[in-house]
C-alpha cells in the first residue's frame, strides 16, 4: 500500500529531494505539497479522507509548522504527523509531542530514520506504534 503524503516545506530543493527519495525508497506517494502555514492547513482540512501522513517543517516561509500541526490535532485515526527539522531540539520535540506529533526527525541526520519510519507505516499499519523515538542515521537530506 502506497503511503499518501502530504509535504509542507518551504525549500523547494529540499523538499523534491525529499520526495524522490521517499517514493523511491519507501513506497510512499506525494499527494500534494505546501511552502505555508496557511496552505497546508488548508489542504490538509479539506482533504482530511486523502492523505496518511503529513511531514511539516517548522520553519516556513509564512507561519510555522506548529500552526500545521496544532491544526491537525483532531486528525482521522491512523494518520501520521512528523516533523522534519533543522531544528529538533529537545524542547522542540517536547512541543511537538504536546501538539500530538507522532515522531521528530532532524534533517540533517535523521533521514534514514523517517525512511524506516514511512516503510514500516506503509506496510503494516500496526508496525508504526513501534517506533517512537527515532534512532540517529548518518546521512544529510541534501
Amino acid at each position: 500500500m502506497k503511503l499518501r503524503t502530504y509535504i509542507v516545506e518551504d525549500n523547494a530543493t529540499i523538499r523534491e529531494n525529499l520526495i524522490g527519495t521517499l517514493e523511491e525508497l519507501a513506497s510512499v506517494e506525494a499527494v500534494g505539497m505546501a511552502e505555508t502555514e496557511d496552505e497546508g492547513k488548508a489542504w490538509l482540512s479539506a482533504h482530511s479522507e486523502h492523505w496518511d501522513l503529513a511531514i511539516v517543517d517548522l520553519f516556513l516561509r509564512q507561519g510555522s509548522g506548529l500552526g500545521v500541526l496544532a491544526a491537525c490535532r483532531t486528525r482521522r485515526p491512523g494518520q501520521k504527523m512528523v516533523v522534519l527539522s533543522n531544528y529538533a531540539t529537545p524542547d522542540v520535540r517536547m512541543r511537538c509531542a504536546q501538539l500530538g506529533v507522532d515522531a521528530v526527525f532532524d534533517k540533517s541526520n535523521e533521514i534514514d530514520a523517517l525512511v524506516d519510519y514511512c516503510i514500516q507505516h506503509s506496510s503494516s499499519p500496526g508496525a508504526i506504534e513501534s517506533v517512537t523515538q527515532p534512532v540517529s542515521a548518518p546521512g544529510p537530506l541534501l
